[in-house]
């Protein structure tokens, strides 16, 4: 059983270590010597505007429940005129960051990850090395540069859905005023929200795409290999951006109280 632990272990911070080296490569080589403009491009356009359907469907849906659920539990207690509020605070400072990253992470990640394995087990990428061509600037930091950029512009998008979405609901089905739902959003939203909300959005981006870069630059055995690749990217992507959003709150809530008291 001890053994068996050790093993575990090891295996484990050899993964991690595997995983820093190659996030640090990519990130050198996005910042020394960029990939071409037209690989960006192509990202930019694979990951951000070919999400914004599915990142409007999931940000309007959730604004829809949240003005519900904060008009139905606040309004017996006379406190309904806050329902403008609760929709903007969760969606700018969680929901939003968080959904966005889930959406981005099923679509864009696992195809990401099911690519680059499918050429690892073809043997595609040592062909690449062969001709002298380095994967992680060919392959990975295009998408590595598009990632970190359009993730908080969807981010905004998902926002901004949510906050018009539960405004659907709160005026044209709960007859709330429009005033009542905007105006406390100018004394209650702060900048550090906003501040909050797109710091998460660029960590979740950094992580999706890194994770599932290194998940498929790992693949091996074949279909199945590809497969169970794509399956652990989604799903470590998943663990790990639920545990850096509890991290990054507590982290982000402790600087500004910090910077408050100067």
């Amino acid at each position: 059983m001890l053994i068996l632990l050790k093993t575990h272990t090891l295996r484990i911070l050899a993964m991690i270590g595997e995983y820093v080296s190659l996030s640090s490569g990519v990130f050198a080589v996005a910042i020394r010597r960029p990939p071409s403009w037209a690989l960006i491009r192509e990202q930019l356009y694979h990951i951000g505007v070919m999400s914004l359907s599915v990142v409007a469907i999931t940000g309007f849906t959730t604004g829809f429940v949240l003005a519900a659920q904060s008009f139905y539990q606040l309004g017996s207690k006379g406190l309904s005129g806050v329902t403008g509020v609760m929709v903007a605070k969760a969606m700018i400072t969680e929901l939003g960051p968080i959904l966005t990253a889930f959406m981005v992470t099923g679509r864009v990640g696992s195809a990401m990850c099911a690519e680059l394995s499918t050429m690892k087990v073809t043997e595609q990428i040592d062909a690449l090395k062969s001709m002298a061509v380095n994967p992680n600037r060919y392959l990975i930091a295009p998408r590595f540069i598009a990632g970190i950029f359009m993730m908080p512009l969807l981010t905004l998008f998902s926002i901004t859905m949510g906050i018009f979405g539960g405004y659907l609901i709160a005026v044209y089905l709960f007859h709330m005023s429009p005033v009542t739902y905007f105006d406390p959003m100018r004394l209650h939203i702060t900048l550090f929200d906003m501040a909050s909300g797109l710091i998460k959005a660029f960590i979740f981006g950094v992580l999706l795409v890194t994770v599932c870069c290194y998940k498929g630059m790992k693949a091996s055995g074949g279909a199945a290999g590809v497969g169970k690749s794509t399956t652990q990217s989604v799903v470590t992507s998943y663990v790990l951006i639920l545990i850096s959003d509890f991290l990054l709150t507590m982290a982000l809530n402790m600087i500004y109280q910090e910077m408050k008291r100067l």
